[in-house]
């Protein structure tokens, strides 16, 4: 099959759900400022020319908090995302978040499938916030995303919302997240998905009832 094709043979083969991030999660005024000329657009599948991967705080400690995944279950899909990626020759960001204090670095296994990737250190909590992740996403010149993150709700959903204002296209890929309580993935998915804006506001574009 060709490598153009990864996501529904070799990405989704390891067990990977992915999950497309709806475009309308910021406030109005962002919104405005930030929209794209054409927010209509037909579909373009994901493909080894065109994605990039983003893999977010997966560290020691973070890992030891996580309730929603078995934690052998969690690492097993990170690797298994990882090594697709490098084997399709995707760039890959990777980033933790202050690594040298209780957080930990990020886990064994993940460093040992991704040799020689630059792992950068932040103290931003929204991983677009960090100049150095940002500009290393925007080198990669791939205008589909795909992130994973822990946490879910927060590590995976902020900078695939900020992706998507940005005008790019933003995947989770969240069998290779994890959370806190079930509650706080449930937050998260919603987040994600959700068509209306913070605080009640209306999506302008929303006919809905």
């Amino acid at each position: 099959m060709e490598r153009r094709r990864f996501l529904q043979s070799i990405v989704l083969g390891a067990g990977t759900t992915i999950l497309g991030v709806a475009p309308a999660a910021a406030a109005t005024n962002f919104r405005e400022k930030n929209a794209m000329p054409n927010p209509t657009r037909f579909y373009e599948p994901l493909t080894s020319e065109n994605a990039a991967l983003v893999l977010i705080d997966h560290q020691v400690g973070l890992m030891t908090g996580v309730r929603d995944y078995s934690i052998a279950e969690l690492k097993h899909n990170v690797v298994g995302l990882a090594k697709a990626a490098k084997t399709l020759k995707l760039p890959i960001v990777v980033t933790t978040t202050a690594r040298d204090s209780m957080w930990g670095p990020t886990f064994p296994e993940l460093v040992e499938a991704l040799p020689g990737v630059q792992i950068i250190d932040r103290s931003s909590v929204n991983a677009f916030d960090d100049a150095r992740v940002a500009h290393a996403i925007e080198t990669t010149g791939r205008r589909k995303l795909i992130f994973a993150g822990l946490s879910l709700e927060v590590c995976a959903a902020f900078p695939a919302i900020t992706a998507v204002n940005k005008g790019l296209d933003a995947y989770v890929a969240v069998d290779a997240c994890g959370t806190f309580s079930e509650t706080k993935r449930q937050l998260g998915l919603l987040r994600m998905t959700s068509w209306r804006h913070p605080l009640g506001l209306r999506d302008p574009d929303d006919r809905s009832p």
